[in-house]
């Protein structure tokens, strides 16, 4: 299966189950042989597939070079992106030169944004190995780094020029890493595909895995073209994000899992949404009901007061108002302002 993103600078994902033993052959068709690649990946996946994408690449004629890093949503720093630097530099590359990503979430917005920033922008290519990279963050242009006041909160958009979704990577997952990207799987139905959130609730969604993540990233796909810098529509694919953010913030980035933190997001914006009359009734009840089918956490560890606090520098906010996302019901969804208490009156 291959989906086009129409983007700026518009690429193709390609998703099929073998296609890591292609990357030679599809990165061909974007650089010259000869051209120099850094393959960035971390501790845990490097193990996995660095050798057979270096093999591939090696074989359509590219030098690779590699960086591995320290697995762990701990080391989305600068720190990290300064290895990054030093390892592209030492080994001379240029702007013509070429970054392949090799892993989850935080290999993609980390090598994107190295790319996107040494030498003032570079090519890169994507090859997402979790569920939630695959389904959801390879896709739409967003790298960056967290700080340590919040998550994400330096970065750029800079779109990938290819990428390589194989779903035979994901049978190398832990489960609950696995469980974890359904939390953004579960968002796209929640958002825009009703149908794919009934197959979620029925269980049988994840019988064509190939399928699902096909699906989720033409979700995706279709907001990142409508809003390609994140000014308006594309804000929706954030639902369950401002508190999922602030949770994860909250929890120090360890501990509690992206999707898991968004899984709770999700449910605490339809308990907002329901009691503001803007979200039908037990509708966050049916939600957290899919969740807790895949193993995911539906209820927060801490106080409303200290999660709305913690929104503060979420990149939604104006002020002290934060432009909120909202479903109406399954499907349907949208973006309301609303201050922060408002937002805590409506949680607690």
């Amino acid at each position: 299966m291959k989906i086009e993103v129409k983007t700026t600078a518009p690429y193709t994902v390609t998703v099929e189950r073998g296609a890591i033993d292609r990357a030679g052959s599809i990165v061909q068709g974007l650089k010259k042989p000869g051209t120099k690649l850094m393959l960035i990946s971390d501790s845990n996946v490097m193990p996995l597939y660095g050798q057979r994408v270096e093999d591939s690449l090696k074989a359509a004629g590219f030098p690779v070079f590699r960086f591995t890093f320290p697995a762990g949503e701990e080391n989305k720093q600068l720190s990290t992106i300064m290895d990054m630097y030093q390892a592209l530099a030492e080994n001379g590359f240029t702007r013509t030169d070429m970054v392949v990503t090799l892993g989850g979430g935080v290999t993609g917005d980390m090598g994107g944004f190295a790319a996107a920033t040494f030498l003032r922008g570079m090519d890169f290519v994507q090859i997402p190995t979790s569920l939630v990279s695959q389904a959801d963050a390879s896709v739409g242009g967003k790298t960056g780094v967290d700080l340590p006041f919040g998550k994400n909160l330096v970065g750029a958009f800079h779109q990938p020029s290819a990428v390589i979704t194989d779903s035979d990577a994901l049978s190398t997952l832990p489960r609950r890493y696995f469980n974890d990207g359904l939390g953004e799987v579960i968002k796209h139905g929640c958002i825009a595909d009703p149908v794919l959130f009934q197959a979620l609730e029925q269980g049988a969604a994840l019988d064509d895995l190939e399928q699902v993540v096909g699906r989720s990233i033409a979700i995706k796909r279709d907001f990142v073209e409508a809003d390609t810098r994140d000014t308006g529509r594309r804000m929706i694919l954030n639902f369950g994000h401002t508190c999922g953010h602030a949770l994860e913030k909250l929890h120090g980035f360890r501990g509690l899992s992206h999707g898991e933190a968004v899984g709770i997001g999700m449910v605490l914006a339809c308990r907002a949404g329901e009691k503001l009359g803007l979200t039908q009734p037990g509708t966050g009840e049916r939600i957290a009901g899919v969740l807790g089918q895949y193993g995911l956490p539906v209820k927060p560890e801490f106080r409303m007061e200290e999660i709305v606090e913690a929104t503060a520098l979420d990149k939604k906010s104006d002020g002290e108002s934060l432009r909120f996302i909202f479903i109406k019901t399954i499907g349907e969804s949208f973006i309301q302002p609303i201050s922060r208490a408002e937002l805590l009156a409506a949680l607690r």
